[in-house]
């Protein structure tokens, strides 16, 4: 994620005994979806009260970023963090009060473990401790910027990991998110897209964040346009019809003013975003972030809008 977005950059029964230590396993177990409607949520400024937003809007999961590489091929929250500290607690909290998340490895800056970690083998094992350690559903990889996703070697590596991953974890589901066009998946989207197929990479929903990609314009317009364009390439990489490559399709929006001047998402814009998401029964909607989804400037949208409007609508979405 961009400057606005991104501020600051294990065997199995040893992650099991980390969760019980942590008290995550027993609500993980009955925890809701947290692939299908999880706005983003970070530990660095602007930091919201997960309890306090899910009691306001109905959410019932975040997508927690971000998860990068401590230097090497160990997984840190924002490189820094250990699985065990603040963010295990902010997890804990989000479990008790009914929800669940899904952990986001990479963004548009920090050092990256698809970049650091040397072979697949050890990227599917950066993942593993961290799905360990949370008793995770899902994972979320949002590959971005030249370090990973406009790089061939790491897209390889990347998609190598998920397949061992899927092997390892069948009931995990994996969300690759990256950029896009306003007319769908770039060039080094398309290849993402095609490199899974022949890789056998598994990759249950394909997201793109349509913005930071104009001076400004009809942004719902823009954003449907940009998912047609995904749906398109997936139906043509794996010989889905139109209705199964939507439901393997999702977006992740930014409320309010995004890292491009002249763009700016609105409240409407959003509500009609996601209309067109129920329409086509999209595997994941969500948007950047709760954090700031508040009226006004600083750690907020730069728009006027009443408190946790984005993610009000997010929580309503039924896929």
């Amino acid at each position: 994620m961009k400057p606005l977005r991104r501020l600051a950059t294990v065997a199995l029964a040893a992650g099991a005994a980390l969760a019980t230590t942590l008290g995550l396993a027993p609500s993980a177990l009955a925890a809701p979806d947290p692939v299908l409607a999880s706005p983003y949520l970070y530990q660095w400024g602007g930091q919201t009260d997960p309890a306090a937003a899910m009691s306001a809007t109905g959410v019932k999961a975040f997508t927690l970023a971000f998860m990068l590489s401590d230097g090497g091929c160990n997984p840190k929250w924002d490189g820094n963090r250990d699985l065990t500290g603040s963010d295990a607690a902010l997890i804990q909290k989000i479990r008790s009060a009914g929800g669940d998340v899904i952990p986001s490895f990479g963004g548009w800056s920090g050092t990256k473990l698809g970049s650091q970690c040397g072979s697949p083998d050890d990227l599917a094992g950066a993942y593993q401790k961290v799905i360990d350690a949370y008793q995770l559903k899902a994972i979320d990889l949002d590959i971005e910027n030249t370090d990973e996703f406009e790089n061939a070697t790491v897209q390889d590596r990347i998609l190598n990991a998920v397949k061992i991953t899927k092997q390892k974890n069948p009931g995990v589901r994996v969300v690759i998110t990256m950029g896009t066009s306003p007319q769908g998946p770039t060039e080094w989207g398309s290849r993402l897209i095609t490199q899974a197929k022949a890789i056998g990479a598994n990759v249950d929903v394909w997201s793109v964040m349509p913005f930071d990609f104009s001076s400004g314009g009809d942004m719902a317009a823009m954003t449907k346009s940009a998912v047609d364009g995904l749906k398109d390439q997936l139906k043509s990489a794996f010989g889905w019809s139109d209705d199964e490559a939507y439901r393997h399709s999702g977006l992740s929006s930014m409320n309010g003013k995004t890292d491009n001047a002249g763009e700016n998402v609105s409240v409407a814009n959003f509500t009609s975003i996601r209309d067109y998401a129920s329409s086509h029964h999209l595997g994941r909607f969500t948007f950047w972030a709760t954090n700031r989804d508040c009226g006004g400037g600083g750690e907020c949208s730069g728009i006027d809008q009443e408190k946790y409007a984005f993610t009000k609508i997010v929580a309503g979405y039924q896929g």
